[in-house]
């Protein structure tokens, strides 16, 4: 089974209205239909430019994102209805029970809304945004099969990716936001790695350009890969399709769940099959 992917290395600038918002999506949305994509990747945090609307007199905070939550959703919901696809419509900022959490939203074809919350946040959700960690994690059924949904520094964690391809998930979706080299290659390469311990596809994209009144976001370094296992017949360096850095711009490929089940039956090397759960059994108990 083959299954056509885009990501969306959304460019975030100002905007004066919610329409504008709902514009520039529908602009990457109906690209990705063109190209004949069946799922489409938005990045982290994209809905922080719905903050843009406020001026130096009256900034909107992260606070204020939540109160977008249900525009986003019907805009998000009215575009995979419309077009046929499954939206990963990036991640918005919601509030439960008075606490802020950051959750990646998948949309499906039939109207039908799922949820991943972020489960492991960074320094600055914590200190400056006040967020909370999400506390479950799930694997998405699809008619394509099945995926994961992990944000960002989620991917930076191997324990977690383990828990998606052991529960059958063989591509994981990573919207991401990074401000810098250093966040952003954090990110790829543990994408990389993540994608060669356990024989899966990896789907990442992140935010560019600048929002110059929104606190935190002012500053971002992204790029969208589509990203294999290291092995015949993949590309040697583990990349089928990348945007250019920092560009407004949507990349789109296809991935071929067959080439998975082969690599990881009889590849150069078989690192899922190969992995020593005999010596894993007490590694929750090792401190370091």
């Amino acid at each position: 089974m083959k299954i056509r992917v885009s990501a969306v290395q959304y460019m975030l600038k100002n905007i004066k209205s919610f329409e504008d918002f709902a514009k520039q999506c529908e602009h990457y949305v109906r690209t990705a239909q063109e190209f004949g994509a069946e799922f489409v990747l938005f990045p982290e945090f994209f809905t922080t430019q719905l903050l843009s609307m406020g001026d130096g007199q009256n900034p909107l905070t992260i606070n204020e994102l939540p109160g977008f939550t249900e525009q986003y959703q019907n805009l998000f919901r009215t575009f995979a209805v419309q077009t046929g696809m499954h939206i990963i419509g990036g991640t918005h900022v919601i509030r439960r029970d008075d606490k802020l959490f950051n959750v990646a939203h998948l949309f499906y074809p039939d109207g039908k809304i799922e949820e991943q919350a972020k489960l492991h946040i960074t320094p600055t959700e914590i200190d400056e945004w006040n967020m909370e960690k999400g506390d479950s994690f799930r694997i998405f059924e699809t008619d394509k099969g099945k995926i994961a949904i992990l944000t960002c520094y989620d991917i930076e964690f191997p324990e977690i990716v383990r828990m998606a391809k052991a529960k059958g998930a063989d591509v994981i979706f990573c919207p991401s936001c990074t401000d810098d080299r250093h966040g952003f290659h954090r990110v790829r390469y543990t994408c990389h790695a993540r994608a060669i311990e356990n024989q899966v596809y990896v789907v990442v994209t992140g935010t560019v350009g600048s929002l110059t009144n929104v606190d935190f976001m002012r500053a971002n370094f992204g790029q969208a890969a589509v990203i294999t296992p290291n092995d015949i017949p993949f590309p040697p360096k583990g990349i089928m399709a990348e945007g250019e850095l920092n560009d407004d711009i949507i990349i789109t490929a296809d991935l071929d769940l067959s080439l998975l089940y082969e690599v990881r039956a009889k590849g150069s090397v078989t690192t899922w099959r190969d992995r020593r759960t005999d010596m894993y059994t007490d590694w929750e108990t090792i401190e370091g």
